[in-house]
């Protein structure tokens, strides 16, 4: 297993949506354990593809993430089904490295996804869960945190960005081990 390089806002592979698997190789199945490996070593609570800059529907997402023990689960073309409910909640991004922000997402959601092997599976999220499925979705639709914020945040928090950037904090926060 490798720790990837975190791709951070800014690059182009963010934005693009991710294409579909067809067939899980062992390319993708070497692409899963690096993910895995790259949100523990970054302690990350999911990760999309297009993050490492694979531009492909893969994530991974550590079901254990409220309080449980480490569970982390491979979602391979993953969508959602149903989604109920709001909630409010301070998510976090590994692509915007010590920027927390208030995102407003369903409390609930159903996806479906395959696993590792391509077996098909459907999962219910509530709560946080449903907050980091919807986000590593987003990810692989091109989608980020800032366009889930007001105009006005998103100004803010672009600014806050330029200063690290212009600071030198911004380059390398999760320094390959």
């Amino acid at each position: 297993m490798t720790i990837r390089k975190v791709e951070l806002y800014g690059s182009p592979v963010l934005r693009e949506k991710a294409r579909r698997v067809e067939e899980i190789t062992p390319e993708i199945r070497t692409l899963m354990d690096d993910m895995a490996e790259t949100m523990r070593f970054a302690g990350g609570a999911g990760l999309a593809a297009n993050q490492v800059g694979e531009a492909v529907r893969v994530m991974v997402v550590d079901l254990g993430l409220e309080g449980g023990p480490e569970n982390y689960t491979f979602f391979v073309n993953p969508e959602i089904l149903e989604q109920s409910g709001e909630s409010f909640r301070e998510e976090g991004c590994l692509s915007f490295p010590k920027i927390f922000e208030k995102v407003r997402r369903p409390s609930h959601v159903r996806i479906r996804a395959q696993d590792r092997e391509g077996k098909t599976f459907e999962l219910d999220g509530d709560a946080y869960l449903a907050h980091a499925l919807c986000h590593e979705i987003d990810h692989l639709d091109g989608v980020l945190i800032l366009d889930r914020v007001s105009p006005l945040r998103r100004d803010i928090l672009k600014r806050k960005i330029k200063k690290m950037i212009r600071e030198g904090e911004w380059d390398n926060p999760y320094p390959n081990g």
